[in-house]
């Protein structure tokens, strides 16, 4: 299985812009108010990149500097953890800040501006899951060593 490549998280990455800065546009055509980013999300996706953060560092130590071995079962399900928070990071990384964007040049007012930065943290925030979700995937691979054994 080969790592996460640039272009799949680029390709991931535009389709969350299109769909993220579609977003309030179809609110408008809707009639409807643009919701601003809820500081939940925010929080969350910051959790969910701490914990990916963690759980790769753990990892990389238990395999590479302890030289221990984990479960078969286990490898996998990081490796796939990894793998889906990368993408799903990107995609959502990208979504926000573009959602974000469409609020720069009427960020005068105080809900644009609010929208904004809310935007702009999610996006940092979804950022770091993105970032996560790559080491973990990495902290998995079996050293050179271990493979001819």
């Amino acid at each position: 299985m080969r790592p996460t490549t640039a272009v799949s998280l680029a390709v991931t990455a535009l389709i969350g812009a299109l769909l993220g800065g579609l977003v309030p546009a179809g609110f408008e055509l809707a009639g409807a108010i643009t919701p601003t980013v809820a500081w939940s999300g925010v929080v969350t996706l910051a959790f969910l990149a701490i914990l990916l953060l963690t759980l790769a560092a753990s990892t990389w130590r238990t395999l590479h500097r302890r030289r221990l071995t984990v479960d078969p079962q286990r490898a996998v399900g990081l490796l796939l953890l990894g793998r889906a928070s990368a993408l799903a990071g990107s995609l959502v990384a990208a979504g926000y800040l573009a959602f974000a964007l469409t609020f720069l040049g009427s960020a005068d007012a105080a809900l644009p501006r609010e929208r904004l930065v809310r935007g702009l943290l999610a996006a940092l925030a979804a950022g770091a899951v993105l970032i996560g979700g790559l080491l973990l995937e990495r902290a998995c691979r079996v050293p050179e060593a271990d493979l001819d054994e």
